[in-house]
């Protein structure tokens, strides 16, 4: 199952980006993953936000704030046009988020980790991506 992570430095999102932000980058994920749209796929597509205290991020030229999105998907979940297009709408969900322009775009890096097959758990059994493909196909007919 798809997750997310946006690490962030503490007041670098707008006050309505911050109540969006997570929702949004699970949306676009799931969209870019070609998961169903349906309460089961959105309920696993979980995301954190974590806000790092004041002075924790820097660069060695300067403190404006840099912002790191870290997707873990199955291995094999995304085609390189699928991944390009992810880190493409993930880098503007941010931007927005931070009321920042397109300019600003390489402060957003997005890191996609691909969770090899068998290593991925949830409900206590060994998920594999054949099972999820099935289960999103079968979802797509219900719909």
């Amino acid at each position: 199952m798809p997750m997310i992570r946006l690490t962030v430095p503490n007041g670098a999102l707008t006050e309505e980006g911050r109540t969006t932000v997570q929702r949004e980058l699970a949306a676009v994920l799931l969209r870019w993953e070609g998961a169903p749209d349906t309460p089961f796929f959105r309920a696993q597509a979980w995301s954190y936000l974590v806000e790092l205290p004041e002075g924790a991020q820097t660069t060695a030229e300067d403190e404006a704030p840099r912002f790191l999105v870290e997707v873990t998907v199955p291995e094999g979940a995304l085609s390189e046009r699928r991944r390009a297009g992810l880190v493409e709408d993930a880098t503007r969900t941010v931007l927005t988020a931070a009321g920042l322009s397109p300019q600003d775009a390489l402060r957003v890096w997005v890191l996609v980790h691909e969770q090899p097959d068998g290593t991925w758990g949830a409900g206590g059994s060994v998920v594999r991506y054949a099972d999820l493909a099935a289960l999103a196909q079968e979802q797509r007919a219900d719909a």
